[in-house]
């Protein structure tokens, strides 16, 4: 699945946009050396005219063990980013997550090409 990232016509985001992706990659899952971007966790990232940022994401499991943590660690990073105003972090199973879905980059660390 390809992350859609959305931006209003017309507004220069591009640079706000790759921080946000930069912040996202700080984030890991604890049990995989892999950055949840490259993953492929990150379903959606939108930015709003007013630096709002809404992610939609998903999980390798929704029984996974940093349910809680991983969600919250990813809206922290992006909060941090200099002008941001509100981030919205969603999580969602649908479609699920498959091992597809992850990057290049990922696939290599982790052995699978």
């Amino acid at each position: 699945m390809e992350t859609k990232v959305s931006e209003p016509d017309g507004v220069q985001l591009d640079n706000l946009r790759e921080k946000v992706i930069a912040a996202i990659k700080l984030v890991y899952d604890p049990e995989i050396p892999v950055d949840v971007y490259e993953l492929g966790l990150i379903y959606e990232i939108t930015i709003y005219p007013v630096n709002n940022v809404y992610v939609l994401m998903t999980l390798t499991s929704p029984n996974c063990p940093s349910a809680e943590f991983i969600p919250s660690e990813v809206k922290e990073k992006i909060q941090q980013v200099m002008g941001i105003n509100n981030v919205e972090v969603e999580v969602t199973f649908d479609p699920p997550y498959t091992q597809d879905m992850m990057s290049e980059v990922a696939k290599l660390e982790l052995g699978f090409l």
